[in-house]
């Protein structure tokens, strides 16, 4: 990773968890989202999610109503926790840009 993307990501608040070869984990609070990199750098957000007290969720919708599953869990989301996805998914596009 860049040091100039480190410094965007930072003015976001968006911290590097993890990275593998052709993904990283990146996150704020308690929101993660999974991107996809390669040679020339990050280029896409793949799916976003929070972590819970069981483990990482996934935000997925089912007829029109948010939830957070993950494994051995499935809960409807909250529309804080919605917010809060969208906010930090929508800067990290920005970042990313």
């Amino acid at each position: 990773m860049s040091p100039d993307l480190r410094a965007r990501l930072a003015g976001y608040r968006i911290q590097l968890l993890s990275e593998a070869r052709e993904f990283s984990i990146l996150a704020r609070e308690n929101c993660f989202a999974l991107v996809h990199h390669g040679e020339s750098g990050m280029r896409g957000i793949g799916s976003s999610g929070m972590m819970t007290g069981n483990g990482l969720a996934w935000l997925v919708w089912r007829d029109g109503q948010p939830h957070l599953v993950g494994k051995g869990t499935d809960v409807p989301a909250l529309p804080a926790e919605v917010e809060a996805i969208r906010r930090f998914s929508q800067d990290l596009k920005a970042v990313l840009a």
